[in-house]
């Protein structure tokens, strides 16, 4: 079973991604759609115990905040798969200001998530970490370098 970890600033593409990539066979736990990490943390421990495959789209920015998610998911014998997605402050504001105003993220939030984002690296327990940018309409997906 496999557990994948999206990293990126609010607008770099993560949901949508999700929508295009792992909406038939992963339950998305996102705390846009929960709203509390009390039921994100239910979530998460019901998948681990089913055995079912789920993604954590979330900004999840710092190594702390990620440790939780591989931690748990390695001690339930699962895969852990990071996803990085590219986040270019300018690219992410102009997508951001192209949602519906409902689904906004303040200018402030995206700017915080951005000064607080942590590179991610497998020595943090992924089994497997890609990096994502967006290109067009679509996502081209590369095996991590350590480098950006």
């Amino acid at each position: 079973m496999e557990l994948v970890l999206f990293i990126g600033v609010q607008a770099s593409g993560k949901s949508t991604f999700y929508q295009q990539q792992f909406f038939h066979t992963h339950v998305r736990i996102s705390l846009d759609l929960l709203r509390t990490r009390h039921r994100e943390r239910q979530f998460l421990e019901t998948c681990l115990r089913t055995r079912q495959r789920a993604v954590i789209d979330n900004t999840n920015p710092t190594r702390v905040e990620r440790k939780e998610y591989i931690d748990a998911s390695r001690d339930a014998g699962f895969q852990v798969i990071g996803y990085y997605f590219q986040s270019l402050v300018q690219d992410c504001k102009q997508r951001n200001e192209q949602r519906g105003p409902e689904h906004r993220v303040p200018l402030r939030g995206l700017l915080g998530t951005y000064t607080r984002l942590e590179l991610p690296a497998r020595s943090e327990g992924f089994n497997q970490l890609y990096f994502v940018r967006q290109i067009g309409g679509g996502f081209a997906v590369e095996e991590w370098q350590d480098e950006i």
